[in-house]
């Protein structure tokens, strides 16, 4: 038994209320922003009567913005797909709500479910697509709010080589 873990020095968090302590307003750390996400996936009345499909492009909607961050509602029909991308400065949450999708990165295909959360970082490289039957339904924040999305060349992804930027002059 390792006496230095916190759980085990203080027992469930959850049985000694006065040790918790209240939630802030507005996320400021990877946690809190997980959380946030979390939680507003947990309480279905504050987006599923948002929720549009558009079988032409994918439907979005801010759902809230804070000190720094912005919160997005995405639906995705059966096919449709971010593209390579990144999100130039923002870091972020992605947190699937209904529906699959699958993530593809350098390091290979993840397939995200119902409940499933990403975190990841400015630069991190990948795309997102519906290859299920059924529309999904996602759940992203950005810190800071995003200002561009700069898309990548696929080609990287065959050959196992690093992604590389789309150049927009066709270099």
């Amino acid at each position: 038994m390792n006496s230095d873990s916190d759980l085990q020095i203080a027992g469930d968090i959850l049985e000694v209320p006065h040790l918790l302590q209240t939630p802030r307003e507005h996320p400021a750390t990877v946690a809190e922003f997980a959380g946030l996400a979390r939680s507003l996936a947990a309480d279905r009345s504050q987006w599923e009567h948002l929720v549009r499909y558009d079988a032409t492009t994918r439907w979005y909607h801010r759902l809230r913005t804070g000190p720094g961050y912005e919160v997005w509602l995405l639906s995705w029909v059966p096919g449709q797909g971010s593209g390579l991308h990144d999100h130039g400065r923002s870091s972020g949450v992605l947190t699937v709500l209904d529906g699959e999708l699958t993530e593809r990165t350098e390091r290979g295909t993840r397939r995200l479910a119902a409940g499933a959360q990403r975190v990841f970082a400015p630069g991190y490289v990948h795309e997102v697509v519906n290859d299920a039957l059924e529309p999904a339904v996602t759940l992203h924040v950005y810190f800071p709010g995003l200002t561009e999305m700069p898309m990548h060349a696929h080609s990287a992804r065959c050959t196992g080589a690093p992604y590389a930027p789309v150049d927009p002059v066709g270099a």
